[in-house]
């Protein structure tokens, strides 16, 4: 899970393994596999490098 921003300041968590894209025109869209669309303040490599850091944290976990 990330923690991205709305443009409206609102936070909210998403899954980062339901991302389908993400886009820069001028503002950040991100858009999930359900087709749900959101456009956010964090620039589009924020968002990727938030991705790929959740990614990297949950296959490197060990397992329980």
């Amino acid at each position: 899970m990330i923690k991205l921003t709305k443009l409206n300041g609102e936070e909210f968590v998403v899954n980062a393994d339901l991302i389908r894209y993400v886009e820069s025109r001028p503002d950040t869209y991100v858009t999930l596999t359900t087709d749900d669309r959101f456009i956010v303040k964090e620039s589009l490599e924020e968002v990727v490098s938030r991705s790929i850091s959740y990614s990297r944290l949950v296959r490197l976990a060990p397992a329980a």
